[in-house]
This record gives structure tokens, sequence and C-alpha cells, in this order.
């Protein structure tokens, strides 16, 4: 495989190449079919919980409140993420396509960035929400009214969209010295930029808008849990810290398992650890689609009231006869 990337790919570039060179898992080049079905499976159950919390978030007019608002939001980027993901993964895993266009290339990495993003910014959202709930009990109606809930939404659109759609158009004028050869099964725009020659501009703001987000975010994160946990630990009530510790515990579980992937990753490229490039493909793997599989369970498990609407929405109705 890498003979054949080796030799498919241009030494130098001055333009936009035609194609991009895609890196699958190392050593499931031998068994394309388990890893079509595994990952088949992974996208299947993950639309299947998702679409399960998306449609009875959207039934039930007692769940049209701010918390399970967010929890929609984070199903829609959880579904967006893993659609987006599996063209260029099934390709790999079907056909051993490693060549992808650029225009085709740029257009997944936009997406995959968006919905990341997005996800990051519900997170983040979600802790808020949270932390005034805890924090500002009195005060919480008030405080997040549907108007701020919109304005909050907004803010999210211009987020994902406003940063991320100069990217592309960046990236693609910007030029390449070195063989385009990413080291993902998917386009990233850190990967991209690492390709392009030194002095590209462009490369300081995909820097900018990537520490904005999985930066910034879980920083501000921990900080709402350190300030539920001040508050917690000052309640007399064991029973409502209990309560309030359930009602953060899915949410928190998210956290840990969409930043913890990133944040290895991370230290592994600073401190230059020597780790195999395939703990390195799989971490990234779990990054991306371990969360939007494992959310919909977490959530349905650790929310009563979700738990509650799904079971009640799936059981036989009962039909009178006329006498």
């Amino acid at each position: 495989m890498s003979t054949f990337l080796t030799q498919s790919a241009p030494n130098t570039s001055t333009s936009m190449a035609p194609t991009f060179l895609l890196v699958g898992m190392p050593g499931l080049s031998a068994v394309p079919s388990w890893w079509a079905i595994a990952l088949l499976t992974v996208y299947l159950l993950s639309a299947l919980g998702n679409g399960a919390i998306l449609w009875i978030i959207a039934l039930e007019p007692a769940l049209h409140c701010p918390m399970y608002f967010f929890l929609f939001l984070l199903s829609v980027s959880d579904v967006g993420l893993t659609t987006v993901l599996m063209p260029t993964l099934l390709g790999l895993a079907l056909a051993d396509a490693h060549a992808v266009p650029a225009s085709a290339c740029l257009l997944q990495m936009f997406f995959i960035h968006v919905f990341s993003v997005m996800e990051s910014s519900v997170l983040l959202t979600m802790a808020l929400d949270r932390a005034l709930a805890i924090c500002r009990p009195l005060h919480y109606p008030t405080l997040l009214t549907s108007g701020i809930v919109s304005k909050i939404c907004l803010v999210i659109a211009f987020r994902c969209l406003g940063l991320h759609l100069p990217l592309p158009f960046l990236l693609a004028h910007m030029p390449y010295c070195r063989p385009q050869v990413l080291t993902h099964s998917y386009c990233l725009h850190p990967d991209v930029v690492r390709l392009a020659c030194p002095g590209a501009w462009g490369a300081v703001y995909s820097f900018f808008v990537v520490l904005s987000a999985m930066g910034l975010d879980p920083m501000l994160i921990f900080l709402s849990y350190g300030l539920i946990g001040r508050v917690l630990q000052g309640l007399g009530s064991s029973g409502y810290r209990w309560k309030a510790g359930q009602t953060c515990a899915a949410h928190l579980c998210a956290v840990l398992l969409f930043y913890m992937p990133v944040i290895l990753l991370a230290l592994i490229d600073h401190l230059r650890v020597p780790v195999p490039q395939p703990a390195h493909t799989l971490l990234s793997y779990v990054h991306f689609l371990l969360p939007p599989l494992i959310n919909p369970v977490l959530y349905s498990v650790k929310m009563r009231e979700i738990r509650q609407r799904i079971l009640k929405r799936l059981q036989p109705r009962k039909v009178g006869c006329v006498q």
C-alpha cells in the first residue's frame, strides 16, 4: 500500500492537485468485507439511535424545552458527522479507493469540521445550560428564554458556517510542495494544510479555527462543571445532589468521549510520542465515530424523560371495539 501511494503521488506541486490520496486503517486491506460490515453497522446504529432521539423530541411537547432542544441539535450534528464520513470510509473498505478529487476532498473537509464544531458548540451550550439550571435555579426560566435560545442557535450557525466557509477556498488556492498523501481515511484541514508550501498564510487561519473550538470549548465546559461542583458541595440535601449529578452524568460522559481522543492526539503530536500509526488512526476513528454511536445510549439511559417517552411511544396501543 505504501508503495502504491509513493508511486502515485507527485513529488512537487505549485497549485491544488487534481486528487488527494487517502490512507486507510493499516492492516485492514486484507479484510475489506469485514471492515465494510463494521462501518455499516456503526453507521446504521448511530442513525437509528440519533433518529430515535430526534423523533421523540420532535413529537413530545413536554420535551420542547432548552435542555432537550440542545440534545436535538447534538443528535443532528452526530448524524451529519457520520454521514459525511462514510463515502471515503466505505470507498476504502469496499473498493480500495484511495484517490479522491480535490473538490470532493475539500467539500468533505468542510462538512466534517462544520459538524464537529457544531457538536463542540452544542456540548458547550449544554454545559452552560446545566450550570444555569443548578447554580441559578430560580432565575433559569428568565435567563434562558426562547429568544435567548434562538440567538444561541444563530451564534452556533455563524460559528460553524462563517468560520469554516473560507477554508475550502483558501486551501484550493494555496501552493502545495509535498506529495498529496493524507494521513487519514477522510479529509481534515490540518492534514491538508500540512502539505502546503511553507509560508502559506491560509495555515494561520486554519490553526485559528481549530484552536477557537477544540481549544476553547473544553476549557469553558470544565469551568462550568467546576462551578456546578462548587454549588453542589454547598448543598445540604444529598437527594438534590444526586438528582443534579444524574442530570449532568450523560452530558459529562459525552464530553469526555468527544474530547479525550482529540486531547490524546494533540499530546502525542506535541510531545512527539512514538505511537504506532494504527493506534494514531484508531484514536481518530474513535473521536469521529464513537460519540454518535454512544451518545443516544447515554442519554436514553441517564435521562428518564427520554427513556420513558421512547418506551411509551413504542408500546402497542390498545384499540377498543365499538359495540
